[in-house]
C-alpha cells in the first residue's frame, strides 16, 4: 500500500469489503430461491422478489463509488484492475440477484403443481451447486486466490453437465405425464437461471 495515499486504499478496501459482503447476500439467496421453489413457498417468493430492490441499489452505490475513485483519484496498474474488476464483478452480481427473483417468480407461476423427485433432485443439485460456486468465487475474489479462481471452472463444468441433465429430466416428465408443457417451460427457465 501507498503512503501516500492511504486515504484512496481504504476506499479500495471498502469496495472489496463490499462487493464481498454483496456477493455474500447473493450466495445466501440462491439457497432460498431453490427452497422457494421446491416448497412452493409464496410468501418467501414475495421477500426475494421485493428485495432485489435493494441488492441493485447497494450494488449501483458500489459501483458509483468505483467509478467515483477512478475519476478522482486516476489509479494505474493494480489499483485500476481492481477498480475496473469490481465494476464487472458487480454486474455478474446483481443479475445473479435478479436470476434468484426469476426463480421465485417462476415459483408463483408453478405453484401447485407437483414436481416428480427426478426434477425436483435436479432443482436441488443445481441450488447446491449455484450456491457452492457463488461462495467460491467470493472467496477467490476476497482473497486474491489464483488456486481458488482455478477450481471455479471445474465446478462451473459440473453445473452445466446438471443443467443438461435437468434439461433431459423435464422431457422426460413432460414425456410420461408428470408435468404439463407450461410447468415444463418454466423449468427450463429455472435451469437458464
Amino acid at each position: 500500500m501507498s503512503e501516500r495515499r492511504p486515504e484512496f486504499h481504504e476506499h479500495l478496501d471498502g469496495i472489496r469489503q463490499g462487493i464481498a459482503a454483496l456477493s455474500a447476500t447473493v450466495t445466501e439467496l440462491i439457497p432460498r430461491a431453490t427452497d422457494v421453489l421446491l416448497d412452493s413457498d409464496l410468501e418467501g417468493a414475495a421477500y426475494l422478489i421485493a428485495g432485489d430492490d435493494e441488492i441493485d441499489e447497494r450494488s449501483r452505490a458500489l459501483e458509483e463509488e468505483c467509478f467515483t475513485q477512478l475519476a478522482l483519484q486516476q489509479p494505474v496498474a493494480g489499483d485500476l484492475r481492481q477498480l475496473v474488476s469490481g465494476i464487472k464483478i458487480l454486474a455478474d452480481i446483481e443479475r445473479s440477484a435478479d436470476l434468484c427473483a426469476n426463480i421465485a417468480k417462476a415459483a408463483r407461476r408453478i405453484f401447485s403443481h407437483p414436481l416428480d423427485p427426478r426434477l425436483r433432485g435436479g432443482i436441488q443439485r443445481m441450488g447446491d451447486q449455484g450456491a457452492l460456486l457463488f461462495k467460491q468465487a467470493t472467496e477467490a475474489y476476497l482473497h486474491g486466490s489464483q488456486t481458488l479462481s482455478a477450481a471455479l471452472k471445474d465446478i462451473d463444468a459440473y453445473m452445466d453437465s446438471l443443467h443438461s441433465d435437468f434439461i433431459a429430466t423435464i422431457f422426460e416428465s413432460h414425456s410420461d405425464g408428470s408435468i404439463d408443457l407450461q410447468v415444463g417451460v418454466q423449468l427450463g427457465l429455472v435451469a437458464r437461471f
